[in-house]
């Protein structure tokens, strides 16, 4: 956690619920997070957990069926609340966000240099002009040649696109950027190059940044921070690397086995992934929410929900197990 202070965003207690009345269906529940400057949170689960969902959320980006509660708060200023103006302004000058498709992000019919430009000539209602000078610029910045801002998306390969889509977050100087998947579907070469990219953009920055991702490998190497989110909750938060290596919920444990480890041979022969799906958000069920298929669930996870408590020195995790003493008559289920 930050110092309340000097936090560029600050959730609390937020919750995204589609539909209404008996249909309503529960996406995100009570979720807490916060992000200074220069800070990198990665946010981690399975599909369906949540993660987009609560990316979108940050500057309403979400239907009109969506119906949020709590509290967004980017440099003290809560976008929930915000009218329709403010929010305006502060998407993309604010905060911005890089999708996990830049193909279907990007316009097909118009040059990445005028895409680039676009959200410069609005939000700083700089000349066509400047706008290109902008748009060049930003293109060096992430590794790409000036001269490829008159190309048109599909001229770019699949890192290319993801690196203009970069380009397109910064610039106007944003103070948070959220990136969700990032990475999706690239090659592990330009994997590696996109992720060093974006650290090296918070850092020269000192802008805050929410990455999501369902790879705990990716997000321990490039975050200081990680938060497991499941069935619409955090459930685990603490140093990236001490939540990778030793989880102390059963779910962060199952996600972080699942991927091999360079050097472990028994797990690259034979990775440990977890049976089932996440539940469906309109049939939770009882008590925890991930007892149906934890490993170690007791009797007391189908009948008690457990929320966040101390896990060590900045950790936290919602398990009976964390933090007290599992009463005597509890019995494996």
């Amino acid at each position: 956690m930050t110092d309340g202070a000097s936090n560029l965003l600050e959730i609390r207690n937020l919750s995204v619920t589609y539909g209404s009345g008996a249909s309503a269906v529960p996406a995100v529940r009570g979720v807490d997070l916060t992000i200074g400057p220069g800070q990198k949170l990665g946010v981690a689960g399975e599909s369906g957990c949540g993660k987009s969902t609560l990316a979108l959320a940050l500057l309403r980006l979400l239907p009109p069926t969506a119906k949020l509660t709590g509290e967004i708060l980017l440099d003290g200023e809560d976008v929930r609340t915000m009218k329709w103006g403010r929010l305006r302004a502060v998407r993309w000058a604010g905060a911005s966000i890089v999708f996990q498709g830049a193909m279907h992000s990007l316009n097909a019919v118009h040059r990445i240099g005028d895409q680039i430009a676009e959200p410069v000539l609005l939000h700083r209602h700089a000349t066509p002009a400047a706008g290109r000078s902008r748009a060049a610029e930003l293109l060096e910045q992430v590794g790409l040649p000036a001269a490829r801002a008159d190309a048109y998306p599909h001229e770019l390969s699949g890192g290319q696109r993801q690196r203009v889509m970069i380009a397109m977050a910064l610039a106007c100087d944003p103070r948070l950027i959220v990136a969700d998947e990032p990475t999706t579907a690239l090659d592990v070469m330009i994997q590696a190059q996109i992720l060093r990219l974006i650290e090296r953009s918070v850092a020269e920055q000192d802008i805050g940044l929410l990455m999501i991702s369902h790879d705990l490998a990716v997000l321990s190497d490039t975050c200081d921070r990680l938060a497991v989110m499941y069935a619409g909750r955090i459930v685990e938060e603490g140093p990236a690397r001490q939540v990778y290596d030793a989880a102390e919920h059963p779910y962060g444990r199952a996600l972080s086995a699942a991927f091999p480890r360079v050097g472990d041979l028994a797990s690259r022969r034979a990775p440990r992934g977890l049976p089932g799906d996440p539940p469906d958000p309109s049939a939770l069920p009882s008590g925890c929410t991930f007892h149906p298929r934890c490993p170690v669930a007791l009797d007391i996870c189908a009948r008690e929900d457990q929320t966040l408590r101390p896990a060590g020195p900045g950790r936290s995790a919602a398990c009976v197990r964390v933090g007290s003493a599992v009463p005597a008559q509890e019995q494996p289920l």
